[in-house]
């Protein structure tokens, strides 16, 4: 795994080489676009592709309890520690609930596409991806997209006065996913040109993906003094959740050979998709960032521990 981690490493390194190259007005406005083109076009494209080949059996319904659990609970864990706002205050005055909200998110969705689909992929096979795409759109999706922007809205501002679950099927690998089980369960064939078109778009997803988090890794100075604040963030995200995920893995009868996928999903880094929704809601943009930096950064060692844990 070590390997293969040093390999997509790499490519996220040349993501932050490529945003310091063309400074960082033009960057995000590239970065943006490409993130974009993941979700509009290539993701939906690998979604509908992984899961129409995947049969539709228990494992459709173990690995979303699992994903539930894991971030229902390391959410749980996160609001019993910043939900007070003592610890922020302490640290940073003047901004707690923006910064909670920043904190409580920051906690419990993971990086499960962006970074789950190419590690899993790699590190076990294409038939790992399944693992990643169950795990996040047929359960961290929805609660990011209920709870999340409830949460969001509270701690934050208003934002869009759309209803949550409006802007969940707004979300096109979610219809993509829907399809794709739908299309397995009645055992519909793919035509060979419509395999040959959704590979093609979907082999796009995992450089793409990785060249966005490097692009949209972030740091500020003082970031010393904010450590305290973020080490919970990073226990919940790289200790916690993986244990959540593995206890409940073996709760629901996961079977062996998706128990390591499972956990290694759990150990993802903070999600980068968050960075757009505290922009949305006036959370503490920048805090977050830092919490995406950190805990991408500290994966790079967590994950391998995870994965020799296992075997």
């Amino acid at each position: 795994m070590l390997n293969v981690l040093l390999g997509m490493a790499l490519i996220i390194v040349a993501g932050v080489a490529w945003k310091m190259v063309l400074g960082g007005k033009s960057a995000e406005t590239i970065r943006s676009h490409l993130a974009q083109s993941v979700y509009h076009i290539f993701l939906p494209a690998l979604v509908l592709h992984v899961l129409w080949q995947f049969p539709v059996g228990l494992n459709t319904i173990r690995i979303p309890v699992v994903a539930l659990l894991s971030v229902l609970l390391s959410l749980l864990a996160a609001f019993l520690l910043y939900g007070n706002g003592k610890l922020v205050r302490a640290f940073l005055p003047g901004q707690a609930n923006r910064a909670v909200g920043a904190l409580l998110l920051a906690s419990a969705f993971g990086n499960f596409s962006y970074l789950g689909l190419p590690v899993l992929s790699q590190t076990f096979g294409d038939w790992a991806r399944v693992v990643a795409i169950h795990f996040d759109l047929l359960a961290s999706t929805p609660l990011l997209f209920t709870i999340g922007i409830i949460l969001a809205r509270y701690y934050g501002g208003s934002g869009e006065g759309m209803h949550p679950l409006v802007s969940l099927f707004r979300v096109p690998a979610v219809w993509a996913a829907l399809a794709g089980l739908t299309l397995s369960a009645a055992k519909v064939p793919i035509p060979v040109w419509f395999d040959g078109t959704l590979s093609t778009l979907g082999a796009a997803v995992v450089p793409l993906m990785l060249l966005s988090v490097g692009m949209a890794l972030r740091w500020q100075s003082g970031w010393m003094a904010r450590i305290p604040v973020l080490l919970p963030v990073i226990l919940i995200q790289l200790i916690l959740m993986p244990l959540i995920a593995w206890s409940a893995a073996i709760g629901t009868g996961m079977p062996d050979e998706y128990l390591a996928p499972v956990v290694i999903e759990g150990a993802m880094p903070t999600m980068v998709l968050g960075l757009v929704i505290c922009d949305r809601f006036k959370l503490d943009v920048a805090l977050y960032a830092e919490a995406v930096t950190l805990t991408t950064a500290l994966s790079l060692l967590t994950l391998p521990f995870w994965l020799q844990l296992l075997s």
